[in-house]
């Protein structure tokens, strides 16, 4: 696949416009039914009751904040080896997105654990280490704004976006690992699911939702910033030496 076929911005924003309404109407949909669904119309778990709703929120949550990391994860490489353009805006713009799916994890997490476990948060290897990918978004997010040059902060925030990446396979497999509250995986584990499939056809609708809408918001991110940085250059181009000085040429409007 030819990588470089996306990297002009206006051909990116071309295609992304383009294919925006259809994510749009699909997180529009997949969310409703999802939530429909999963609160109104499966049944409550026989151990934990009506608690079970959250899950309906809380676990594509915590998918969805290792994915995205993920996403980083790979358009930093891309933009450290391959110099791609977008690569770093698409991990720049995935950021906030990701440390809201993260927080969000946690806080229903600590909402489902008080009356599963009795105890709204204990210190471990699941819990802590979902936490420190919450610190490892924040901390992308500040090195981004930490720089004055954009490329500098680009290839600081994908240094550590790759280095932080060890954490998602230590989140994955800290219940397997470790002995911990949290229990083992009930979907992707080797002997298939163990959830009833009347619970697990809507959470699976509230993931494809969660993933759609990430990529929705993605759009409308990376939209931005390219024209964010086309406004940054135009205004740069409208700089002029002169008398041994720089001076900014008047603007209209």
């Amino acid at each position: 696949m030819n990588l470089h076929k996306f990297a002009n911005p206006a051909r990116f924003v071309r295609y992304s416009t383009a294919v925006f309404p259809w994510l749009a109407g699909a997180t529009a949909a997949l969310l409703g039914v999802g939530l429909i669904w999963g609160l109104l119309i499966a049944p409550a778990d026989y151990q934990q009751g009506e608690t079970v709703r959250i899950m309906y929120v809380h676990v594509p949550s915590a998918w969805m904040a290792m994915f995205i990391y993920g996403v980083m994860a790979v358009a930093s490489a891309v933009g450290l080896i391959w110099r791609h353009p977008l690569a770093d805006l698409t991990a720049k713009a995935s950021a906030p997105i990701g440390a809201g799916f993260t927080a969000v994890a946690l806080v229903t997490g600590s909402l489902w654990g008080q009356p599963t476990w009795g105890t709204w948060w204990v210190w471990d290897a699941r819990l802590t280490s979902f936490l420190i990918l919450l610190f490892l978004y924040l901390g992308y997010m500040a090195l981004w704004q930490a720089f004055e040059d954009p490329r500098r902060g680009a290839r600081a925030a994908a240094i550590l976006a790759l280095v932080g990446f060890i954490n998602v396979p230590i989140i994955k497999f800290s219940v397997d690992w470790w002995n911990t509250l949290h229990q083992t995986a009930s979907i992707s584990s080797f002997q298939g699911p163990t959830i009833h499939i009347s619970i697990l056809i809507p959470l699976l609708i509230m993931g494809l939702g969660f993933t759609t809408y990430y990529f929705t918001v993605l759009i409308m991110r990376v939209q931005r910033e390219i024209l964010s940085r086309k406004i940054r250059s135009l205004r740069l181009f409208q700089v002029q030496p002169g008398d041994g000085r720089v001076e900014a040429t008047p603007q209209r409007g």
